[in-house]
């Protein structure tokens, strides 16, 4: 299983000064190389080499950088077609540019990591730089020096220094399952599990309400000053969701882990083209970030040995728990579930989960008897 591990940086003014000369130079580099894709209509990552590798090497660039520009180039035209055919862009008619300060991926030829002492040594262009000092968790060193493969990527972003670095973990063997734990996700509550842990979404809708007003006002200003605000705020929000949601998959894996139950969730794919609301609630929908929750909860999951199971979301919010019974009357008002023919009331977040954890259980069964037959 891979996952990302991001470290920051922390270079002396020095080293500051050399690595931005180098994002700079890679990435006027790639401008060069993808002008002259597109002059020359080459995309194929050998064939443009033999039209721009002695270019590179003149302007500066070693050996390893200059074939990972070449590769950057490739790769950005390769995404930029597929997303035209997707139909999620349209088709390129210029060459793809590069930010002064855009990513630039580094091998084991060009960076190499000291994760006892906190260092990375780093190729420049000023040539090889050592004792660059970098911050990480204990968890996040063990993950680097055990299991990290393949490139890392130097990133400058808001006045930070990163390194992006993909680590490879042996895959662990999933547990079978007594039970499922269903989690319903939603605006009002973030999640709730058919254990009746509710986690509330209240704080979180409130500060991107605020967020969202304060962003309106600024951006009526168009001051310098309200400019300069807009920028430095325009990640706060993200790392605020991001953190929350790291804290409420890390609860319910856990729970499902200590409990030797799986985790049964909602297949929510295409729920903002599926969902009619009213109109306040339609921008919080649009902005919630229930499939990078749903995510963080996937390989949280697959980490501990906890089974996923996705299941089909159709009426499980109308659906009785108790007695099957479907009917849009069940469902009085937002937070109450009372069922119009056995009479079965709970909390309709609870009831929704008790249905997710039913159809996990199904859903599990079905699966794992295809694969006897098989």
């Amino acid at each position: 299983m891979k996952f990302v591990v991001q470290v920051r940086l922390f270079p002396t003014p020095a080293q500051e000064a050399a690595l931005a000369d180098t994002l700079r130079l890679c990435n006027e580099a790639a401008n060069l190389v993808a002008g002259i894709a597109w002059q020359t209509k080459t995309f194929r990552n050998y064939d443009l080499r033999r039209h721009t590798y002695g270019r590179l090497k003149e302007m500066g660039l070693s050996a390893q950088p200059a074939q990972h520009v070449i590769k950057k180039v490739t790769d950005a035209y390769t995404t930029v077609k597929a997303q035209a055919k997707a139909k999620l862009r349209k088709p390129l008619a210029k060459p793809v540019a590069f930010r002064a300060d855009a990513a630039q991926p580094f091998d084991d030829r060009c960076l190499s990591w000291q994760t006892a002492e906190r260092t990375v040594s780093i190729w420049t262009t000023g040539g090889r730089m050592k004792g660059v000092r970098f911050g990480c968790s204990d968890e996040q060193a063990h993950a680097l020096a055990a299991y990290r493969k393949g490139e890392s990527d130097l990133i400058h972003r808001d006045g930070l220094w990163l390194l992006i670095a993909t680590c490879d973990i042996p895959d662990t063997e999933v547990i079978e399952p007594d039970g499922f734990l269903g989690v319903d996700l939603g605006i009002a509550n973030i999640a709730t599990t058919n254990d009746g842990e509710h986690h509330s979404g209240k704080h979180l809708n409130a500060v991107r309400h605020r967020n969202r007003e304060l962003r309106r006002r600024l951006q009526a200003k168009q001051t310098k000053s309200a400019k300069r605000l807009l920028k430095a705020r325009r990640r706060k929000e993200a790392r605020f969701a991001r953190d929350v949601n790291h804290v409420i998959s890390k609860q319910i894996v856990t729970e499902a882990a200590r409990t030797g139950r799986g985790i049964a969730l909602e297949d929510l794919q295409g729920i903002r083209e599926r969902v009619r609301l009213r109109r306040p609630q339609r921008v919080t929908l649009h902005s919630w970030a229930f499939h990078q929750l749903g995510a963080f909860i996937a390989y949280k999951a697959a980490r501990a040995g906890v089974a996923v199971v996705h299941v089909d979301p159709a009426y499980t919010s109308q659906g009785c728990s108790a007695c099957g019974h479907i009917d849009k009357k069940n469902r009085p008002d937002q937070a109450t579930f009372s069922c119009m023919s056995c009479g079965f009331a709970e909390h309709a977040d609870v009831n929704a989960a008790r249905n997710i954890a039913a159809r996990g259980v199904a859903s599990w069964a079905v699966s794992h008897a295809a694969d006897d037959a098989a």
